[in-house]
């Protein structure tokens, strides 16, 4: 058999090329993918043995730690009867304490106890003074001093301001042109006369006015128009002073009390 060495020589040319040709395309690129993986392999186990390492680590420090725990329980246990016994002593200070602070209020009342009765009875004795004068000035109210104060009323009326004039004009609309004027002691027709004609004149010009008597007023004259009320009277005055003398006794530390009434 006769071998033909063109052909052989051309077939190991293609193979040469065909080993080429895988050694390039396949075998090349499996064995860098195999390279790579098993670089990542290696870093998982490095990464691995790291986590185990601090792991063991861990333990260990916690081991350390309870074997602490438990040299220090009795420690503990003797810095705990010593708090216990330190707290016992500090609440028996605090019992004894406690007890001196109410010994030492129970005696500050008292003595409050005391400055208010004492209080009372100045606070009484004011309001009687108080009274004894509404009563002089109840009995001395005479016409020609309602006359007087009748005047000093109506002087009142026309000195009002724009502000107090509107919420009385308001207020007589709305109470359908009604004015009430009430005194301590009958008014005669002419002291009438110049209340009713300062109320038109600075008030409202076509309001009805009636009048009557109320025996709280001392020496005084009140004008009531629906909601709103005028009035200058000796009451007011005692009303205040009343007043005064409560605050006055209240920042003695006195507590306030009731008007006391004067009998007799």
């Amino acid at each position: 058999m006769q071998i033909d060495w063109l052909t052989v020589a051309a077939q190991i040319v293609n193979f040469l090329v065909l080993v080429w040709l895988l050694q390039r395309f396949l075998y090349r690129p499996i064995t860098e993918a195999m390279a790579r993986r098993e670089a990542r392999i290696e870093t998982r186990l490095s990464e691995a043995r790291e986590a185990r390492s601090e792991v063991e680590t861990e333990a260990r420090r916690l081991r350390e730690k309870q074997d602490e725990l438990e040299a220090s329980r009795d420690e503990m246990l003797r810095e705990a009867r010593l708090e216990a016994d330190d707290l016992r002593a500090a609440l028996e200070n605090d019992l004894r304490k406690e007890m001196e602070d109410r010994r030492k209020t129970w005696e500050h009342h008292l003595e409050e106890e005391r400055d208010a009765v004492a209080a009372r009875l100045r606070q009484r004795a004011g309001h009687q003074v108080i009274d004894i004068v509404g009563r002089v000035l109840r009995d001395y109210a005479g016409t020609d001093i309602a006359g007087q104060v009748a005047g000093t009323f109506a002087e009142r009326l026309a000195d009002l301001d724009a502000e107090a004039r509107e919420r009385l004009s308001d207020a007589a609309r709305r109470a359908g042109g009604r004015a009430r004027v009430e005194s301590g002691v009958p008014l005669e027709p002419s002291a009438r006369s110049r209340i009713t004609r300062a109320i038109h004149d600075r008030i409202a010009p076509d309001i009805e006015v009636t009048y009557g008597e109320d025996d709280t007023l001392l020496i005084g004259v009140r004008l009531t128009i629906g909601e709103q009320t005028v009035e200058w009277s000796a009451t007011r005055f005692l009303d205040r002073l009343e007043t005064t003398l409560d605050e006055v006794i209240e920042s003695g530390g006195g507590p306030r009390s009731r008007r006391a009434p004067v009998t007799g």
